[in-house]
């Protein structure tokens, strides 16, 4: 990482604060460096602009990790980086003292750009959005290894991602799962298995907020996945608790994870659709239902194509809401805005003929922190109602 740095030029004289220049904003190199090599930012005006990775085959040529010309980016950089986010979760967020499971590195929002973190207690898994993140992980891992010692790593890129940033990556095989506990809840984490990091901890404090809500009150938490917000809803007092979800893969580690906090949440393999007009047929109501989907879509040509499955899930969920009940909706689909979700819950409760009164609009934890101009880290959204009628 020592040697010059290759120079790429941009057609204008760039002037953002967001990390991200596409490709039609830049001159085609001479040689084209390795897709996630390091390079200098010149504008068309010759001023410098940053230092960052280059892509040539993405749509994001340029990603900007750093703006000051005196400031290299090599291994320091990554340990200090890396250093300043763990320092926000330990010393200034306190996640210690709640969980030992957290997001360590949140992307840009945490300044480097394609690279996403998550501790589950002694384990580390590391997933990369860009081949520059992917082509510096041995720097990465080592960085990780100074504030984390003795961690086990698991790693992995989506397969989407591989093809989009043009590099091939084996999964890390066989990692054993992690036990983690947060508010006093436990839960197994496997990442080796078919679930992504195998637990969620962006809904650690929408999981707590709303099972204080619970006590005594029957419960349907839908898409109910690894069984995070039925599990926590039981440990907090819930009469009864339900759970939903399509895959059978994830119904047996909800029911692990009950199992772990010794409650009985039921859980059923089904699909929501068919489940919740046969809930309402049935005269079927709860006092408190939850709706967490998988994200919709990664394509901006089907945003629309998604706010209408969100749309008709949500009708069909509110319509098994007791009146005065509450009602938690979520999206953690990155393209839908919060407005477009807000204004999806509109027309859901119209169409299902109920009154909703919004308590509170929430999203990820602050252990997944954005910053004001790149709003495209701010993926989660959390819609927490009352159905008055």
């Amino acid at each position: 990482m020592n040697e010059p740095l290759q120079t790429v030029y941009l057609k204008n004289a760039w002037n953002s604060t967001h990390p991200w220049i596409f490709q039609r904003l830049v001159e085609k190199p001479a040689q084209r460096p390795k897709p996630g090599s390091i390079v200098d930012v010149v504008g068309a005006d010759g001023a410098w602009m940053g230092r960052g990775f280059y892509n040539g085959h993405s749509r994001i040529a340029l990603r900007i990790l750093e703006r000051n010309p005196d400031i290299a980016v090599d291994a320091d950089w990554f340990v200090r980086k890396i250093g300043e986010a763990v320092h926000l979760r330990r010393n200034i967020l306190k996640l210690g003292e709640i969980s030992n499971a957290w997001r360590v590195v949140h992307s840009e929002g945490d300044g480097i750009s394609g690279l996403v973190v998550d501790r589950y207690d002694d384990l580390l898994v590391v997933e990369f959005f860009s081949a520059g993140a992917w082509r510096h992980r041995s720097i990465i891992f080592d960085a990780l290894r100074e504030h984390f010692p003795g961690c086990r790593f698991h790693s992995f890129a989506d397969e989407h991602v591989q093809k989009q940033e043009s590099f091939d990556y084996k999964d890390t095989q066989g990692t054993e799962p992690a036990l983690v506990t947060e508010y006093g809840v436990k839960f197994r984490a496997d990442p080796a298995g078919a679930h992504k990091t195998g637990f969620f901890a962006d809904q650690r404090e929408n999981r707590q907020w709303l099972s204080q809500q619970c006590e005594g009150k029957r419960v349907l938490d839908l898409c109910c996945n690894t069984g995070g917000f039925a599990v926590y809803a039981a440990a907090r007092g819930a009469a009864e608790v339900v759970g939903i979800d399509i895959d059978p893969a994830v119904i047996e580690i909800a029911k692990s994870n009950a199992h772990l906090n010794h409650v009985k949440p039921r859980f059923i393999q089904a699909d929501i659709f068919p489940w919740l007009r046969d809930a309402a047929i049935n005269g079927e109501k709860f006092d408190v239902v939850i709706l967490d989907p998988a994200k919709m879509t990664r394509d901006r040509e089907q945003v629309i194509t998604a706010l209408k499955k969100y749309l008709d899930m949500n009708k069909l969920a509110l319509s098994v809401v007791k009146p005065g009940g509450l009602f938690a909706t979520f999206s953690c689909t990155g393209l839908v805005s919060e407005e477009q979700f807000l204004d999806m819950l509109r027309r859901a409760a119209f169409y299902a003929g109920r009154t909703v009164q919004v308590l509170k609009v929430a999203g990820a934890g602050p252990d997944h922190p954005w910053l004001a101009q790149v709003p495209e880290s701010r993926y989660l959204k959390a819609v927490f109602c009352r159905v008055l009628d």
